[in-house]
């Protein structure tokens, strides 16, 4: 019989979940809005990735069930919990493994990783006191420019100058953006100056992690192409692209530990 392993990763904004086969493939993944309730996040995640695997009926099923993220110890039918920032490194790792240092931004965090050669951490910086940077602060200014969140993300890309932001906080922030709306300064101007703010932030996370070398991004924000562009010009290099959905890079390296696990406890060993 064939076997599977899941990992589910229970965010502040997103839940995602990643199912894996015996030879490490991909076979379902999902990415769900989270609800107040991270059960309820967890259970719905599951099952959206669950549905896309022929066979597969529900979480029990799984061989082995990691959980990850802020609400992983709310995950139904979890065997084992798991650190957000060991299963952001495995993801990357099994991805692309010539990865070395990741930059994380998540809903509520930014978080700068040094990754080993193995895909375990060899350090790591977060900045969790406040939401500058975080996907939440970037759902604040996309209402402050009255346009879609992927809008937004892009609108950086066609500035030819930066106006400087000098708030940090997101509710300065967005008050300062208000007001340059309103004297007429040209937007994609204004966005360049949100953006080259937060890489700076994200530098500063990355610095005191240790990362060097390949450099990627993961978590939602990852696909903010503003964001990207300004990061590279202020760590001065080209960001890696994964060729997996960045902002599944937890639940992946949650899945990825489970199926070790899982076949290690069947007397199994090797990744496909």
């Amino acid at each position: 019989m064939k076997q599977y392993f899941g990992g589910c990763d229970v965010g502040s904004t997103y839940g995602k979940c990643v199912i894996l086969d015996e030879a490490g493939a991909i076979c379902g993944h999902a990415t769900v809005r989270s609800k107040i309730n991270p059960v309820q996040t967890a259970t719905e995640a599951l099952a959206a990735a669950i549905a896309g695997v022929d066979g597969l009926e529900n979480a029990e099923s799984l061989t082995y069930l990691v959980g990850t993220g802020y609400g992983r110890n709310k995950v139904p039918f979890a065997d084992e919990n798991i650190s957000e920032i060991s299963c952001h490194a495995m993801g990357v790792h099994v991805t692309d493994p010539a990865v070395t240092g990741i930059i994380d931004i998540g809903g509520q965090d930014v978080k700068g990783i040094a990754v080993d050669k193995d895909g375990t951490v060899k350090n790591f910086a977060m900045n969790d006191k406040c939401a500058a940077g975080t996907g939440k602060f970037y759902e604040a200014m996309a209402r402050a420019f009255e346009m879609s969140l992927e809008d937004f993300s892009n609108l950086s890309l066609s500035a030819k100058n930066v106006i400087p932001i000098t708030a940090q906080c997101t509710v300065f922030a967005e008050s300062e953006v208000i007001s340059l709306v309103g004297e007429g300064k040209p937007q994609d101007e204004i966005a360049a100056g949100l953006q080259m703010a937060i890489a700076k932030r994200c530098f500063v996370m990355a610095k005191k992690a240790g990362t060097d070398g390949k450099i990627t991004l993961t978590g939602g924000c990852a696909k903010n192409a503003g964001l990207k562009q300004a990061i590279e010009k202020v760590l001065k290099i080209k960001v890696a692209e994964l060729s997996t959905d960045p902002q599944l890079m937890g639940a992946l390296g949650a899945a990825e530990f489970a199926r070790q696990k899982g076949l290690a406890a069947a007397g199994e060993t090797g990744r496909g």
